[in-house]
């Protein structure tokens, strides 16, 4: 994917705007993502004292607050940024795959939770929903990548889990488009965007 060399968290709001959906790391189709689009300088840097500097994982808390835009773990478990012009469609699709939780699991124990306290780091979300023993950590981090790969939990600024009803409101959340119909005009769309991408390759983004 060829497009402009980015230098600041500004034409990186301007990037996503255009194109709509934005993996941040290595996307599996070359040059489709945050990582590869930033100029060398503002790319993932150990220094001499061993500590390390990353101006794109600066850039992202101030693109989520201010970049019109909706950010988390949507693209085969990995985060990325989507506008929120294309938001409904992707949201539509993705919990038309992946229904509402059953009342009473622990994915809708944490949705219970942030709908009840709002925006919570995942410590006190975990917390919250009695993940305090051994290994419970990497269990409960799985089920908030199910539901936000299902568009149910978002990020918010820096490091707070929400929903995007929560954080955008409802209305920003529908379409009135069938599943299918989104499906389709995002495929049509990345396809333009992606012309040496394969179907397979676009079909695993979207799902």
């Amino acid at each position: 994917m060829k497009h402009r060399e980015i230098y600041n968290s500004a034409q990186l709001m301007e990037t996503i705007q255009e194109i709509g959906f934005l993996p941040l790391l290595d996307s599996g189709i070359r040059g489709y993502s945050a990582e590869e689009m930033v100029a060398d300088d503002c790319r993932y840097v150990i220094l001499p004292d061993g500590g390390w500097d990353w101006p794109l994982w600066k850039w992202k808390g101030q693109i989520i607050t201010e970049g019109n835009c909706v950010y988390g773990k949507f693209f085969a478990g990995k985060a990325g940024f989507i506008s929120r012009e294309w938001w409904p469609d992707f949201c539509n699709y993705r919990r038309h795959l992946h229904p509402v939780p059953e009342e009473g699991t622990i994915e809708d124990t944490i949705l219970f939770t942030l709908q009840e306290q709002g925006s919570l780091i995942t410590r006190e979300l975990r917390a919250a929903c009695g993940f305090n023993g051994p290994k419970m950590r990497s269990r409960f981090d799985g089920y908030v990548t199910r539901l936000q790969a299902a568009c149910r939990v978002i990020t918010e600024g820096w490091a707070l889990l929400t929903t995007p009803e929560l954080l955008i409101g409802r209305e920003a959340c529908l379409t009135n488009r069938t599943p299918e119909e989104s499906f389709q005009r995002m495929a049509e769309h990345l396809t333009r965007l992606l012309p040496t991408a394969t179907e397979t390759q676009i079909r695993k983004l979207l799902k």
